[in-house]
C-alpha cells in the first residue's frame, strides 16, 4: 500500500505538470483555432534558458524564473503570432499545422545549436534542500507540491479568464467567427496576441517543471508533449476540466506502469509508448467535431504532362550519372541519400497532395522496409525488395483504418501517434516468434542492410547502389504521374475536395482511404530499403518522428500536388546538409534551422515551390537556342569534372549560371518589352523625336 501511495504521488505530481501543458495547448486552439504541435519545444526553449540564466550564468533562481516567465516566453509568444501564424491565418487549417510543425523542427535544431547535445545540463528541483512533506505513509517533495499548486492555480486562472473577464469572452468568439467578432467591439488581433502570451507562457512553465525529473534534451523535451496531446484530446480541445482528467490519467498510468510493469526484454518500451497509445485510443473513442468547410482553402493539384513526366524520369538517372562521374568514392554514400529520401518525400504526395491525408509517420513505415529488406534480403535476394514494399503497405493499410474516422489535426495526432510507438516500443523489440514465424526488428541495435542481385549482379558499391535508386525514383515518379492523370487520381482529389460529397456520389471512403495509405506506404517501404542500401547499416533513431519532420516540410515548401516534389525533397535536404557539414561542426545543425526557416515561409508559396517555379521557366524552356547552348555548356563542365580537369566547386557554380542564363534572359527581354510610362520619357528609356508629337496629340485630345 505505502508502494502505491508512493506511484500516485508521482503520477499526480507528472500529471499536474501535463495539465499545465496541456491547458495551454487548450488555450491557443480554443482562442487562436489553431493546435500548436511546437507547444512542448516551446516550454523545452524555456528549459535551455532557464538553465543558461540560473546555473550557467548564475542568476538567483526567483530573478532567473521572472526572466523567463515574464520577458522572453511573452516575446516568443508574440514573435509566433506576429510573424508566424498572422500571414496564415487566412490559409486552411492544414497550412497553420504545417506551421507549427515547421516551428518544431526549429526550436529542436536551434536548442542543439545553441546548447551542445553531448553535455549533460542537471537541474535542481524546486526546493531541493528542505525535507518532504509526510502524507501519510508516502513522502511529497517539496518540487512536487509547488507543481500541483501551480496547476491548480493555473485551472482556476484559466476559468476566470476565459468565463468572466471580457478578455476571455473575446478570445473565445474570435475563434468561431473573427469577422463577426470584430463587428461587436471585439479586436481578434489583440485576442490572437494574449492567447500565444499565455499559451507560451504555459508551456514554459511546464518546461521548467518538468525538466529536473528528465535529462535537459532538446528532442525528449519536446516529445514530452505527447502526454500533454493526450490531456488535450480528452479534453476534445477545448474543455479545460477535462483536459486535467486527462493529464491525471496520463500521469497515473506512467507511474503505475513504471512500479508494477514487469521486468523483460518486451515491456520496457511499453511504458515508454504508453502516453501515444492512449493518444491513438482517445483519438479513435471520443467524438470530435469535423473541420468546418470555410476553414479549408484548397490548393489546385496540376496535372503534369506526359512529355514533362518523360523528361523528369530521364533526368533524375541522369543527374545521378553526374554524380557518380563527378563524386569521390567517400562522397557517394552521403550524396546518394538524395534519391532515396526522395521515394520516401515522393509517398507523401498521393496521400497528402491529392487525397489531403496528412501523416506524419512515413518515415516510421520506410524504417519498417528498410528492416524486412535488411533481414530477407540479408543475401541480396531480389524477391525480398518486393517483400519490403508490401509488407510496408500492409502497415499503410493498418494505419488507415482509423484515418476512416479521424482528419485534419486529428489525424495528425493519430499519425504522430502511431510514429512515436514504433519509435519507442515496436523498434526497441527483441526478435520474438508468432505463429512459428521469426520476426525481428531492430533487435535492439542496428540492422546490416546490403545491395541486391539484379541480372546476375551484385550491387554493393556505393555508385551502383546510387543509380538504383535514381531509376527506382524515376520510375516511382512515372508511377505517380499515371496515378494522377488516371481515374482513380480523379478519385482521391474528389476526396480531399470533400469527403461528404464523396460519400453520396458513392465513393468508398474506407476502400479510398486504405488503397492510397497503402500506395503511399509502399512507396516509402522502397524509399527506406534503398536508404538502407545506401548506409549499409541502420538504427531505430534513424527512422523517428523528428527524423521524418524536414523531409515532410520541404515536401510541403516543394508542393505536395507535384510530382518533381521527390526530387527536390531530396536534394533540398541532402546537398545543403553535406555543403554546411564541411564548415565545421557547428554547422551541422544549421541545415534543419534553414529547413524550418523555409517551412516558416510557407504563407508567400502555399502551392509550393515547384508550381511557382514551373510559371517562371515556362517562357525561357521555349528558347531552344540559349537552352541548347546551356546545355553544350553543362555537359562541358561534366566532362571535364569527370576527367578531373576542374574541381566540383567550379562545377558547381558554372552549372548554376549556365542553369539561370535562359532564365535572366527571358526576365531581360520582358522587361524590355514593357511600355514605359509617358511620364518616364527621356528618363526610363532615351527620348525620342517622336515623343513630342505624341505627347501634344495626347494633351490635346485631353
Amino acid at each position: 500500500m505505502d508502494q502505491f501511495l508512493a506511484f500516485t504521488v508521482v503520477g499526480l505530481s507528472t500529471a499536474a505538470i501535463y495539465a499545465v501543458i496541456g491547458s495551454g495547448l487548450v488555450l491557443t486552439h480554443t482562442t487562436a483555432g489553431v493546435f500548436n504541435f511546437a507547444h512542448g519545444a516551446a516550454g523545452m526553449l524555456a528549459a535551455f534558458a532557464y538553465w543558461q540564466l540560473a546555473v550557467g550564468w548564475r542568476w538567483p533562481v526567483p530573478l532567473a524564473l521572472a526572466a523567463v516567465l515574464l520577458v522572453l516566453a511573452p516575446a516568443f509568444g508574440l514573435l509566433v503570432e506576429r510573424v508566424l501564424m498572422r500571414p496564415v491565418q487566412a490559409l486552411g487549417e492544414a497550412e497553420r499545422l504545417v506551421m507549427t510543425v515547421a516551428l518544431l523542427t526549429g526550436c529542436i535544431a536551434l536548442a542543439r545549436w545553441v546548447w551542445d547535445p553531448n553535455t549533460a545540463r542537471p537541474l535542481t528541483p524546486f526546493f531541493a534542500d528542505r525535507p518532504a512533506l509526510r502524507l501519510g505513509p508516502a513522502a511529497v517533495t517539496w518540487h512536487q507540491a509547488v507543481t500541483t499548486a501551480v496547476a491548480v492555480a493555473v485551472a482556476a486562472g484559466l476559468w476566470f479568464l476565459l468565463h468572466r473577464t471580457r478578455a476571455g469572452t473575446e478570445m473565445r468568439a474570435c475563434v468561431d467567427d473573427r469577422a463577426l467578432a470584430g463587428l461587436t467591439g471585439a479586436d481578434p488581433l489583440r485576442a490572437g496576441r494574449l492567447a500565444w502570451v499565455l499559451g507560451i507562457q504555459l508551456a514554459a512553465v511546464g518546461g521548467i517543471l518538468i525538466a529536473p525529473a528528465v535529462a535537459l534534451d532538446a528532442q525528449q523535451l519536446s516529445l514530452l508533449i505527447v502526454s500533454a496531446y493526450t490531456a488535450a484530446v480528452f479534453g476534445r480541445l477545448r474543455s479545460l476540466p477535462f483536459t486535467f482528467l486527462g493529464a491525471v490519467v496520463v500521469g497515473l498510468l506512467e507511474a503505475y506502469l513504471a512500479g508494477y510493469l514487469p521486468q523483460n526484454d518486451y515491456l520496457p518500451g511499453l511504458r515508454l509508448a504508453a502516453p501515444a497509445l492512449l493518444l491513438l485510443l482517445a483519438l479513435l473513442a471520443f467524438p470530435h467535431r469535423r473541420l468546418r468547410g470555410r476553414d479549408r482553402r484548397l490548393v489546385p493539384v496540376p496535372l503534369p504532362g506526359r512529355r514533362g513526366a518523360l523528361i523528369l524520369a530521364a533526368a533524375i538517372p541522369g543527374l545521378a550519372l553526374v554524380l557518380v562521374t563527378v563524386l569521390a568514392e567517400d562522397s557517394l554514400v552521403p550524396y546518394g541519400t538524395v534519391f532515396a529520401l526522395g521515394v520516401v518525400a515522393l509517398s507523401y504526395v498521393p496521400l497528402a497532395g491529392f487525397a489531403g491525408q496528412v501523416s506524419l509517420c512515413q518515415m516510421s513505415i520506410a524504417g519498417i522496409g528498410a528492416v524486412v529488406w535488411g533481414h530477407l534480403g540479408a543475401h541480396g535476394e531480389p524477391w525480398a525488395l518486393p517483400a519490403a514494399v508490401l509488407v510496408a503497405a500492409a502497415v499503410g493499410a493498418l494505419v488507415a483504418v482509423p484515418a476512416l474516422r479521424l482528419s485534419g489535426i486529428y489525424l495528425a495526432l493519430g499519425t504522430t501517434a502511431f510514429a512515436v510507438i514504433l519509435d519507442r516500443w515496436i523498434f526497441t523489440l527483441p526478435a520474438f516468434d508468432v505463429l512459428g514465424v521469426r520476426i525481428a526488428l531492430f533487435d535492439q541495435g542496428s540492422v546490416t542492410v546490403t545491395g541486391p542481385d539484379l541480372f546476375g549482379l551484385h550491387l554493393t558499391s556505393p555508385a551502383q547502389l546510387l543509380l538504383l535508386a535514381a531509376v527506382c525514383l524515376g520510375l516511382a515518379s512515372l508511377g505517380v504521374v499515371a496515378l494522377r492523370r488516371g481515374r482513380f487520381g480523379r478519385r482521391l482529389i474528389a476526396l480531399r475536395d470533400s469527403e461528404a460529397a464523396y460519400a453520396t456520389l458513392g465513393g468508398r471512403l474506407l476502400g479510398a482511404k486504405v488503397a492510397v495509405f497503402a500506395l503511399s506506404a509502399g512507396i516509402a517501404g522502397l524509399g527506406g530499403a534503398l536508404y538502407g542500401m545506401q548506409l549499409q547499416t541502420v538504427t531505430a533513431d534513424q527512422f523517428n518522428l523528428v527524423a521524418g519532420l524536414p523531409l515532410f516540410l520541404i515536401a510541403v515548401i516543394a508542393g505536395l500536388g507535384s510530382v518533381g516534389a521527390g526530387l527536390f525533397t531530396g536534394v533540398a535536404f541532402v546537398v545543403p546538409t553535406q555543403l554546411l557539414g564541411e564548415l565545421g561542426t557547428w554547422a551541422q545543425d544549421l541545415s534543419a534551422l534553414l529547413i524550418a526557416l523555409a517551412g516558416m515561409g510557407l504563407a508567400h508559396s502555399p502551392s509550393g515551390v515547384i508550381t511557382r517555379l514551373r510559371a517562371e521557366w515556362a517562357p525561357p524552356a521555349r528558347d531552344r537556342l540559349l537552352l541548347g547552348a546551356a546545355g553544350v555548356v553543362l555537359a562541358g563542365c561534366w566532362l571535364l569534372a569527370a576527367l578531373d580537369a576542374v574541381n566540383g566547386w567550379l562545377l558547381l557554380a558554372v552549372a548554376l549560371v549556365a542553369a539561370t542564363a535562359p532564365r535572366i534572359r527571358a526576365a531581360a527581354r520582358r522587361q524590355g518589352t514593357v511600355e514605359t510610362p509617358p511620364e518616364w520619357w527621356g528618363v526610363r528609356r532615351p527620348w525620342r523625336p517622336e515623343d513630342g508629337e505624341v505627347l501634344s496629340r495626347a494633351t490635346a485630345a485631353g
